[in-house]
């Protein structure tokens, strides 16, 4: 093979390198975003979890100072958002581990 040859092969493969260098620097910064996106929706699912969390302790005190009819039907919704808040919870959870 000629030294011509060669050097056209070289800069070939340079540049075909330098394209596939160029593709997974993007992917990469794809990447990040993907994992700053993924980052913030558990950050909101956080968020929406306090807020959850500021209801149910609410609730909690409206239930002790409640009686008769009003203290059943408030209980029955203080367990019906603590039984969501913990779904809530356990979704995040795995969700995270799968991460």
């Amino acid at each position: 093979m000629s030294i011509e040859v060669n050097i056209a092969k070289q800069a070939i493969y340079d540049l075909l390198e330098s394209k596939i260098k160029t593709v997974e620097a993007k992917l990469d910064t794809l990447k990040a975003r993907a994992e700053s996106a993924k980052a913030n929706v558990e950050i909101n699912a956080v968020k929406e979890l306090l807020t959850k969390e500021l209801v149910i302790r609410k609730k909690f005190q409206e239930l002790k100072n409640s009686a008769g009819e009003r203290w059943e039907q408030t209980k029955a919704d203080l367990e019906a958002r603590i039984a969501d808040f913990e779904k809530s919870v356990k979704g995040i959870q795995s969700k995270a581990k799968a991460s």
